[in-house]
């Protein structure tokens, strides 16, 4: 679908960010963090939920995404600088942030780093502090070894492994091989992407993600096992948490750890849903949860 709005912001510092809107451009402003990898079109499965609702989605690439400057050697904590900056740029002087798989970070970053500017956060499905996790036998096993080759492995070769798999990742895949692609998945999370405009924000945002860079895709992994630089416990800003009880990518027992540590945070585990089918089967509920939810200023 064509976003609202889809323009680069030029930062302070001369790095551009890419951002699309979706839903109520009037409507109640909403940081949305991609997943991994992903890009910025993610947001598009939250147009019409959003609009209903009065939600405004602001979907900024990650730097080195798609259309968004690669920055060499960035952090976690980056993110919130740049967040700020593209929220001065719109006249927000606070916003609501929602984090999708890999976009979990990035959410607790803002909450952790603007707790005067974001209201609360929504986690969905989300990537947990693998620096502070007690068991890593809850990821995914690709995830397992992708940690492994990044410890084990010289950089350069990594470089290399994720530019041979660009070519191919960046093909947009032929509507006759949808079928066969989600065969790879459980049922319920292949049933939620037969829907047309799910399928696109997954793999369409995707496919952007690789076509641009490789090494964009590869800093954006890395970040995931490096130390955040803050701890869950820290956090001060209402977090809401949403995840499946059959997520094969972070089981519901990451989820359970992740919760026990943040101070302010309401945990809902979803019976039968997994990894994709909880954001985009109950994406209306969880943004009215979103926007419904006090502040920290009034808890």
């Amino acid at each position: 679908m064509i976003p609202l709005r889809d323009e680069i912001f030029i930062r302070e510092n001369g790095q551009r960010v890419a951002f699309s809107e979706y839903g109520d451009p009037n409507g109640e402003p909403v940081m949305f963090c991609h997943g991994w990898p992903s890009s910025r079109l993610m947001a598009q499965f939250t147009h019409d939920a959003a609009r209903e609702l009065g939600v405004r989605i602001i979907s900024p690439d990650r730097p080195g995404i798609a259309d968004s400057s690669l920055v060499a050697e960035r952090k976690l904590l980056d993110w919130p600088p740049l967040v700020s900056e593209l929220a001065n740029f719109l006249k927000l002087e606070k916003f609501r942030a929602l984090g999708i798989s890999g976009g979990a970070p990035y959410a607790y970053a803002l909450a952790w780093a603007m707790p005067e500017r974001v209201r609360v956060i929504a986690v969905v499905s989300g990537a947990p502090n693998i620096a502070e996790l007690s068991d890593h036998s809850g990821l995914l096993a690709l995830y397992r070894w992708l940690m492994f080759a990044d410890q084990r492995f010289p950089a350069p070769l990594c470089r290399l492994g994720f530019r041979l798999a660009r070519p191919l990742l960046s093909l947009r895949p032929p509507r006759r091989s949808r079928s066969w692609l989600l065969k790879f998945l459980q049922p319920c999370d292949a049933d939620s992407l037969r829907d047309e405009l799910a399928f696109e924000a997954c793999f369409e945002s995707q496919r952007r993600a690789w076509k641009a860079s490789a090494a964009g895709v590869l800093a954006d992994a890395q970040l995931f096992a490096q130390p955040w630089g803050f701890s869950l416990n820290e956090l001060r800003v209402p977090v809401r948490l949403w995840h499946g009880d059959s997520d094969r990518s972070f089981s519901f027992r990451v989820a359970k750890e992740m919760a026990e540590k943040i101070p302010n945070c309401h945990l809902r585990i979803i019976e039968g849903a997994g990894h994709y089918s909880v954001p985009i089967r109950h994406i209306r509920e969880i943004l009215a949860d979103l926007i419904a939810t006090p502040t920290s200023q009034n808890l």
